[in-house]
């Protein structure tokens, strides 16, 4: 029997597993999943958990059941590429004759001092649970300092404004404006709607320091009772740690079957991937089809693709509370109620199908 190991039960290993099971498996291949939680985890959503506004178990999806699937709950320490082997915190070292690495991403602290010990982070599950037990423990008027005015940052905001109406958020944003990315049209109306509710936009920041309660932008302290970290990521450190080749942001440069170069069994799907888009959910679904029509054909005899048309995006949608709502959809801008019930149809059809 020959054995896929899948570390991390992400958007990518669930759309994997969905994929071959239960009837595109081969009769001679078995599946190790590999995760520190037994359940997947809808990491879209962690900043609404952070916020209060939804409960842990509306963001959790069981692992799909089969007899040749097998559940590995551990923390993975490093990947043996020579000997085939993940090795584990505390258990036994786990033989693949296939692996996908979908270990996701962490926060990157650009090497501002203070921000990984004094800052929270809803970047995990559990990490998001600590970070909504801070945030919700707050006395009536506490400052609250986001940094980061992301997609992550934005809806946090948004949505800690709706659940904590009684706190003091402000939003540091390195740019001019707010989702500099998206259209004019977008970011004004983004900030248009924080100026409505008192959620204070800090433009043009440079956070040079975090202390306990206290943030530095351009020097300047910053009174704070809680700083929540959203401005950027990074790689696993299981995959910083790997000698193999990276692209400008530490993520693994791949062949155009998704593999590593000279290691045709050992595949990166999702975050830790170098893919011409930004991180995303759709992006390491996409990715993770064509990782599966490679695996069914390695595991046949039959020549692999060459290459795969690139990955179509359908879009971004963003939450502005549980009322409005923001997007790009086919290279269109929609605000309003409209883009708020998409993205809840999306979010509850996923829920759905994979449950």
């Amino acid at each position: 029997m020959k054995n896929l190991v899948l570390l991390g039960g992400g958007y990518g290993g669930m759309r994997i597993l969905h994929r071959l099971l239960p009837n595109q498996l081969p009769e001679d291949v078995t599946i190790t999943l590999i995760d520190r939680n037994p359940y997947h985890s809808l990491k879209t959503e962690y900043y609404a958990l952070a916020a209060g506004t939804i409960p842990d178990n509306h963001i959790r999806v069981s692992f799909p059941e089969h007899p040749r699937l097998k559940y590995v709950s551990g923390e993975v320490e490093s990947i043996g590429m020579n000997e085939n082997k993940v090795y584990l915190k505390d258990k036994e070292a786990v033989q693949y004759d296939d692996l996908v690495i979908g270990l996701g991403c962490e926060d990157k602290y650009h090497n501002v001092p203070g921000a990984d010990v004094y800052t929270y982070s809803i970047q995990t599950i559990d990490k998001s649970r600590r970070t909504y037990q801070a945030l919700n423990n707050l006395s009536q008027g506490a400052n609250v300092a986001i940094v980061g005015a992301g997609l992550s940052g934005v809806e946090l905001a948004s949505e800690l404004c709706e659940s904590r109406p009684d706190l003091k958020i402000k939003i540091f944003d390195r740019g001019e404006h707010i989702l500099s990315s998206f259209s004019p049209k977008l970011s004004s109306y983004i900030e248009e709607w924080f100026h409505k509710n008192g959620v204070e936009v800090i433009n043009h920041s440079n956070i040079t320091a975090v202390e306990e309660n206290l943030l530095f932008n351009h020097g300047e302290p910053v009174s704070c009772d809680a700083i929540v970290w959203t401005a950027g990521i990074q790689p696993s450190k299981i995959v910083r740690d790997m000698d193999v080749e990276k692209d400008s942001q530490g993520r693994v440069v791949l062949t155009p079957q998704h593999f590593i170069p000279n290691r045709e069994n050992v595949f990166v799907v999702g975050d830790c991937a170098s893919l011409p888009h930004a991180p995303s959910a759709q992006l390491a679904e996409g990715q993770a089809e064509q990782i599966v029509t490679v695996l069914l054909k390695k595991w046949a005899g039959e020549p692999l693709p060459e290459s795969f048309p690139a990955i179509k995006l359908k879009g971004v949608l963003g939450s502005l509370g549980k009322k409005q709502g923001f997007g790009l959809v086919a290279d269109r801008a929609i605000t309003g109620r409209v883009a708020r019930l998409l993205k809840s149809g999306i979010l509850w059809m996923y829920k759905y199908h994979n449950g």
